[in-house]
């Protein structure tokens, strides 16, 4: 509960939505020009690369993608929760190409992105029960989702800037 805690303080006084929007732009911007070897550098032993962080936000997006359309088709079903660490070993995270990462992460958050235009005011209620966090809505999600974005773009400037 103590990352739920720090998403949502994170996304204090913003818009999910408007958040979202910006998400792959800022990462692609933060990444341009810069070598591949440095963006594979780790920042610690058990710290995550920018590469990883990449490839982790691409596989995030395809489970969040999943959850918000099986909320809306199946209000109120059970969402089970992903081993990101299995993620991260099985899609070999530090060997992704990055570019293909951040491309992967755009194309699925654009998808969403037009989902959400076309949500009424009930679809964006519908909801599912997380395995780990409980009850949530669509709207729910998407705050979640917002405060991961801004989380990991900050991951990604800090690592950066060293």
């Amino acid at each position: 509960m103590q990352y739920k805690a720090r998403i949502l303080a994170l996304m204090e006084g913003r818009d999910p939505v408007s958040v979202q929007r910006e998400s792959a732009r800022q990462l692609a911007h933060l990444v341009a020009g810069i070598a591949t070897e440095k963006l594979r550098e780790r920042p610690g032993q058990d710290k995550w690369s920018v590469v990883e962080i990449l490839a982790h936000l691409a596989d995030a997006e395809v489970g969040s993608t999943w959850r918000y359309r099986q909320m809306i088709e199946h209000d109120g079903i059970a969402l089970t929760s992903f081993d990101q660490g299995l993620w991260q070993r099985l899609g070999q995270y530090s060997s992704r190409d990055p570019e293909e990462s951040l491309q992967l992460f755009s194309l699925l958050r654009q998808t969403n992105l037009q989902l959400f235009d076309r949500l009424t005011p009930v679809e964006w209620q519908r909801h599912g029960v997380h395995a780990e966090r409980g009850p949530m809505s669509v709207r729910d999600l998407a705050i979640q989702i917002a405060g991961h974005d801004l989380n990991h773009v900050e991951q990604v400037r800090t690592i950066l800037a060293k």
